[in-house]
């Protein structure tokens, strides 16, 4: 009986909201009056109860059902076994969440707090130190250690090295140098997320972290001052091969991607870029406007870019080209099954037109707008569109069973790696090729990422940990590779830096086979040779470089999808020279 009494109570926290949105989102009206009974027992205002949005004919419904969601939070206080703690703010975001969820899975609501955060992240950058952090199992402990600073950043300034532990971490501690903080929070065992969260604060504020220096071991307490840290969209661009062009666009589409893309194709074409190889891999999307001049960049005027549909019209639009002088280098886009919404517009569009080749894995299949609705107390993201792909494919997943889990994941696709069959009608790009919707795009050149097995993942811990005492001059007879100055950011990485010599590769397997947790063999470490070379550079080039500069050894290594990408340039060029000349 009480299950049941509260599964109705929880009915009503849904629905109310449910009635309510409308208004604010056609009017953004503000609330007007209230209702005489929306407060609590103790006199506290309950969230959502005012008289706002309402539609004509619905006044008796929406008001019966306010009734009830006040009679229900009364309930919870006088019966539920904690209800003098009720968390109200709690209450009014779990019930707009839960309902949002009905909707879609891409409908969501964002407090005050969070809100700031996703209009930072659009902005391409954060409120924080400027340090990229990394949990690792060293022994029986897991700990989260500093990998890299950013150029010019707070961390970077304080002193921070590669392989510096995070010990405790203090929340608040106000903004002048006399600094005593509140809640110093120990990380051990903490994931790095749960320390990044920690960090990460309001601009102008000071925290204070406690670390024990890679160098000595030494326990120091740093106090830096957070700042709005930048998060370039295009991190990085260069050339992987003669004529070879190579853009890194994996982070998202934010207010300045643009911009950052038309520069770094103005310093390649200056380098000699005859072709190019845009990385859409991992890329989440972001700003719709933003996809289009992405778009339009290498598009000719008059090229449809995408058809968007809103509801009863509204929102509707269909924006082509205006680019009088695009970039016409050959193209080829990587994308996987994380490339999803603004980054699927761009390949979609590349594709249908033949102006690109895609190579990689089907994209993740999201082709639903969502507008962002300011709130009083956040904001909303509600789906307000579709959009199709210029040849009229909606590549929309299917997500009516309401099951998040199964929705990111493909029901495991994403873990199993099998490639999905398109479930949508056919289309036909420019040059009457097929393509079909119903399920992201479809690469035209299906390739495999280099794989990871579990005995790689549980590697990944003792390569950091043999890294960081070898920067650090604790392995002896390899002191060419320490490492203990600040960054050179200028650097730029050369093939042939740190190598991994024989008698270094066994050095680590030494290293690793003293490793009591990771139970290793030398046979299943030699086995593995070409991974193990890899993440050690990685890390040396982290420890020097910064992480921007070692992201290019992955890339140079012998990723598969990238050298697909290469041996497709010459077909992409002729699709891309046959479209263009309308055969």
């Amino acid at each position: 009986m009480l299950n049941r009494k509260f599964s109705q109570l929880l009915v009503s926290l849904i629905i109310v909201f449910a009635l309510l949105t409308p208004g604010l989102l056609v009017a953004q009206q503000k609330p007007q009056g209230s209702s005489s009974k929306g407060t609590t027992r103790d006199g506290k205002p309950i969230p959502g109860t005012s008289s706002v949005g309402r539609r004509p004919g619905r006044s008796r419904e929406i008001t019966s059902i306010e009734e009830d969601f006040q009679e229900a939070l009364r309930v919870v206080e006088d019966h539920y076994i904690e209800g003098s703690k009720v968390d109200y703010n709690s209450v009014y975001k779990s019930s707009i969440t839960g309902m949002l969820r009905s909707l879609d899975p891409h409908s969501n609501y964002f407090d005050r707090e969070e809100y700031e955060e996703l209009k930072a992240d659009q902005r391409s950058e954060y409120s924080g130190i400027g340090a990229s952090i990394q949990s690792y199992l060293i022994g029986d402990q897991a700990d989260t250690y500093i990998t890299a600073t950013f150029e010019n950043s707070p961390a970077s300034r304080a002193g921070l090295r590669f392989g510096d532990r995070i010990i405790s971490v203090g929340d608040e501690c106000g903004t002048h140098s006399r600094c005593q903080p509140v809640d110093d929070a120990k990380m051990t065992g903490k994931s790095s997320i749960e320390v990044r969260d920690k960090i990460r604060g309001p601009r102008g504020s000071v925290v204070r972290l406690t670390v024990s220096r890679a160098s000595n071991g030494r326990i120091e307490t740093i106090l830096i001052t957070r700042q709005a840290v930048p998060q370039p969209s295009v991190p990085d661009a260069y050339m992987i091969g003669p004529g070879i062009g190579y853009v890194d666009m994996t982070r998202g589409f934010n207010y300045t991607t643009t911009e950052e893309l038309q520069m770094a194709l103005e310093e390649l074409h200056s380098r000699g870029m005859t072709s190019l190889v845009l990385d859409l891999r991992n890329n989440p999307g972001g700003f719709l406007d933003q996809a289009i001049q992405v778009a339009e960049t290498f598009l000719p005027a008059g090229q449809l870019i995408l058809t968007q549909k809103g509801r009863n019209g509204l929102r509707d639009n269909a924006p082509k080209s205006r680019n009088a002088s695009p970039d016409l280098t050959p193209l080829v886009i990587l994308i996987n099954e994380s490339t999803a919404s603004a980054s699927e517009i761009v390949a979609g569009a590349m594709q249908d037109h033949d102006r690109a080749l895609i190579v990689g894995k089907t994209s993740f299949g999201k082709g639903l707008v969502q507008s962002i609705i300011p709130l009083e107390q956040g904001a909303l993201t509600l789906t307000s569109a579709k959009y199709f792909t210029p040849s009229g494919r909606l590549i929309q997943r299917d997500y009516s069973n309401g099951k998040l889990y199964d929705y990111y994941t493909r029901g495991g696709v994403l873990h199993s790696q099998k490639t999905e069959k398109p479930s949508g009608p056919e289309k036909h790009t420019d040059t009457g090729r097929a393509v079909f919707g119903g399920g992201g795009i479809t690469p035209d050149e299906d390739s495999e990422p280099r794989p990871v097995s579990l005995f790689q993942r549980r590697l990944v811990s003792p390569i950091f940990a043999f890294s960081r005492e070898l920067v650090n001059q604790r392995i002896r007879g390899f002191d060419s590779y320490k490492i203990q100055g600040p960054i050179d950011f200028e650097h730029v990485l050369e093939r042939t830096e740190f190598p991994i010599t024989d008698a270094l590769f066994n050095a680590f397997k030494e290293f690793a086979v003293a490793q009591s947790g990771l139970k290793a063999t030398a046979a299943q470490l030699d086995n593995n040779r070409v991974f193990i070379a890899q993440q050690l550079r990685f890390n040396l080039a982290c420890a020097a470089y910064g992480r921007v500069m070692a992201e290019r050894v992955l890339i140079l290594s012998d990723d598969p999808q990238v050298t697909k990408a290469v041996d497709m340039l010459p077909r992409a060029r002729d699709l891309a020279s046959s479209a263009l000349h309308g055969k």
